[in-house]
């Protein structure tokens, strides 16, 4: 059973950090693979929008670079990935949505026994998929938002507006709120991507979004971030421009959530059921909506949260005095701290040269 930590368990947590500290002092030139590249439509949107100084990678790497490890960025694009990835010792993914944070990442990694930072496979899969995690939802009497899941054909309206979201990624990447019946069917094809994936077609529920982050800490404990309450300022929700700023407009605030004893007990509690049920690792970050009368509904679990200096899940650690630093070296203590592989898998044995699948059949 995991030990939670909350926010005024000031001395567990200041202990534990100290103890992060002495850990990472002991362990400069850790080689760590810093996983990041345009894989996905999001950390495409990303990588293509946020400027360097803003992105998490950046941020990662300053504190890599404090750490005294020896790093570098691996692009999951590039031909020699795999080839340089198995000449570190760690792997901190910063990748987002398909392929990065939806298992299939983990799943490499595990067969070449890399230890990484985060979930594993299970917990990363299910996570990622919004349908799949909403039915994990419901088994744990987590209460979450109604919801269908349109797969082409007819389209429904039941006379509320919906938030139409794609099955897979995140940062409100092709997320759409439809009010109007006219806008759904192209709500829906935005969502499908052309595809023909379904898409998760949610109640829209009126309310302040919040987000929770959980840190694992030495010895097993996680330490349950407070709530951090959203408001968009200039959007209708908290939409992928919004999350990105690119243009620094401040979008979006915010703030310590003020909140009665019972609803933040709610909030808490849903969140290390979450955390517990699909059996998530390292840190994770678990957004809510709350309604005006103080019901919290779960909308979604990230399994590799924005780890920017003025990320959500960060300021939510200096609520409890973790600084950016301690996050990532308790992120590399947890990857390296699980038992060892013992699989009868053998030595990958690589060859001098790299070809593409698409040329390697030929016409």
């Amino acid at each position: 059973m995991t030990l939670f930590l909350n926010p005024s368990s000031d001395l567990a947590v200041q202990k534990a950090a100290q103890e992060l500290r002495e850990w990472g002092g002991s362990r400069h030139g850790l080689g760590v693979a810093l996983i990041y590249g345009p894989v996905s439509a999001e950390d495409r949107l990303y990588h293509s929008k946020c400027p360097v100084e803003q992105r998490s990678v950046t941020a990662l790497a300053e504190a890599l670079e404090e750490i005294g490890s020896r790093w570098k960025v691996l692009n999951p694009c590039e031909p020699d990935f795999i080839t340089e990835l198995v000449k570190y010792d760690v792997a901190l993914s910063n990748l987002h949505g398909p392929y990065g944070e939806d298992g299939r990442l983990q799943g490499l990694l595990d067969y070449l026994r890399v230890p990484y930072c985060g979930s594993g496979v299970g917990a990363s899969a299910v996570a990622a998929d919004k349908i799949l995690c909403k039915r994990v939802m419901l088994t744990l009497c987590v209460p979450t938002p109604g919801w269908y899941v349109w797969s082409g054909g007819p389209v429904t309206w039941n006379g509320r507006p919906v938030m139409v979201k794609p099955a897979f990624g995140g940062s409100s990447v092709g997320m759409s709120l439809v009010r109007d019946p006219a806008d759904l069917p192209g709500a829906l094809a935005d969502a499908a991507d052309n595809e023909g994936e379904a898409v998760l077609v949610e109640e829209y529920v009126a309310g302040t979004p919040m987000t929770v982050g959980l840190l694992e800490l030495p010895g097993g404990s996680v330490v349950v971030f407070p709530p951090l309450a959203t408001e968009a300022t200039a959007a209708d929700f908290y939409d992928a421009d919004t999350k990105l700023d690119v243009d620094s407009r401040g979008g979006v605030i915010v703030r310590a959530a003020d909140l009665a004893p019972d609803v933040l007990d709610k909030i808490t509690r849903d969140a290390r059921t979450l955390w517990d049920g699909l059996g998530l690792r390292g840190s994770a970050r678990i957004d809510f909506i709350l309604t005006e009368d103080g019901e919290p509904y779960v909308l979604e679990v990230n399994t590799t949260p924005g780890m920017s200096r003025d990320s959500n899940f960060v300021v939510g650690a200096a609520m409890v005095g973790l600084t950016h630093t301690d996050v990532v070296l308790a992120m590399l203590h947890e990857a390296l701290a699980r038992p060892p592989y013992d699989v009868p898998l053998p030595t990958p044995a690589f060859t001098g040269t790299t070809r593409a699948r698409e040329t390697a059949v030929s016409p």
